[in-house]
C-alpha cells in the first residue's frame, strides 16, 4: 500500500513539474512572438500584440506562482 501511494505521488510531481516546464516553455515563445510582431508597424502586427498579450499575463502569473513555490520549497 506505502508502495503504491509512494509511486503515485511521485509521478502526480513529474506530471506537475512537466506542466510547469511546458507553461514556461509557452510563455517564451508568446514572448518571442510579442517582441517580432511589435517591430513591424502595420496594423494586423499591432492587433496580434494585443492578442498576444491576452496569452501572455495569465502565463505571467503561473510562472511567478511557479518561481514562489520552488523558492518555498527551497527554504524549508
Amino acid at each position: 500500500m506505502i508502495s503504491t501511494v509512494t509511486t503515485s505521488t511521485l509521478s502526480i510531481a513529474t506530471l506537475a513539474g512537466s506542466g510547469a516546464v511546458i507553461g514556461i516553455l509557452v510563455l517564451l515563445v508568446l514572448l518571442v512572438l510579442k517582441e517580432l510582431a511589435s517591430a513591424a508597424t502595420n496594423r494586423r502586427s499591432q492587433r496580434l500584440v494585443r492578442m498576444l498579450e491576452i496569452g501572455i499575463a495569465p502565463l505571467l502569473i503561473a510562472f511567478g506562482l511557479v518561481v514562489f513555490l520552488r523558492v518555498i520549497e527551497i527554504l524549508r
